[in-house]
């Protein structure tokens, strides 16, 4: 058992009052931090210790206050500790449940349910602190990427050049911001089978709601039907075109996005898998959606008449 992980617990015992006596500990998933499942005489819970480098583009302290309010939403697993100095967290573990995958949403009852979650997170009332801008995000992870002195993928420039006329025809549009996980890799969707709880808010924020259905097709390799019945699961009946056309968007900028947060990953030798590979396939799907026919017709919707 690593010296680190029982620090972190002995240091949260005394911050909970809880007794934490490992009886088992279980390394989980995890692209930048470490997870562990504890089992103790307190309860079964997730401690997670922050990545390193996490910190030069992840504001913990806000991390903390969306991820609590998420969990008094009823949507996040109970948040019982939260360094932000550091990222260490402890939250309880969800029993019953299972992680979802790529596999276990092509039931389509399960990606309606990740609608309704989703639209419950949206609509929860409690502000989530912090802005999630795609744009200025994708110029915060080129600034990181200039000081390190990292490379782009082949092509990145002619993307990033298309993306322009995405931002045009966005902000030809009041968007609506909510409180919006923006990273809903497909991992961090916990089922139980009458509801999904969404954990990981790590690059939670303010945001135009579209994004995080959007981003959830994506991760999800979703076709046409599931996202028919994602957008279903969230309004409960016929999204507007405008609604449609936004997601449609955002699944491409999405991939955009992460290309460059696959570079960084590269770029700070995380050795969780070879990222590298990770940023050029990323790279590669937003290309293709790109240049779809359903790409250039919802983008067609964005620039008509607000």
């Amino acid at each position: 058992m690593e010296q680190e992980v029982l620090a972190q617990v002995r240091r949260i015992e005394k911050a909970r009052g809880l007794d934490l006596t490992p009886l088992s500990l279980e390394r989980l998933g995890g692209l930048t931090n470490r997870n562990f499942r504890l089992e103790s005489p307190s309860g079964s819970f997730v401690l997670r210790l922050a990545g390193t480098g996490t910190g030069a583009y992840i504001d913990r302290a806000a991390e903390e206050v969306n991820a609590r309010a998420a969990s008094q939403a009823g949507v996040n697993a109970e948040i019982l500790f939260f360094d932000a100095r550091d990222g260490t967290m402890l939250s309880r573990y969800l029993h019953n449940s299972r992680t979802m995958s790529m596999e276990a949403f092509r039931d389509l009852t399960a990606v309606k349910r990740a609608g309704v979650a989703l639209r419950r997170l949206h609509v929860c009332g409690h502000p989530f602190q912090g802005r999630f801008d795609l744009f200025e995000q994708v110029d915060r992870y080129l600034a990181v990427l200039a000081t390190k002195g990292a490379t782009l993928p082949n092509g990145y420039s002619a993307v990033q050049g298309k993306a322009k006329a995405v931002r045009q025809a966005l902000t030809r549009h009041r968007l609506p911001l909510a409180p919006c996980h923006c990273d809903p890799l497909v991992e961090n969707f916990l089922d139980t089978g009458d509801s999904m709880r969404i954990i990981d808010f790590e690059y939670s924020g303010n945001n135009d709601p579209m994004w995080d259905l959007g981003d959830l097709s994506v991760e999800g390799g979703f076709c046409q039907e599931q996202d028919d019945e994602l957008l279903v699961g969230y309004f409960g009946a016929e999204p507007h075109p405008l609604d449609r056309a936004r997601m449609t968007m955002y699944k491409a900028m999405c991939d955009l996005l992460w290309t460059l947060w696959g570079v960084v990953q590269h770029a700070d030798g995380n050795p969780a898998e070879d990222f590298w590979a990770y940023a050029v396939g990323r790279q590669e799907r937003c290309r293709e959606l790109m240049e779809s026919a359903e790409f250039a017709g919802q983008l067609a919707v964005l620039q008509g008449d607000p």
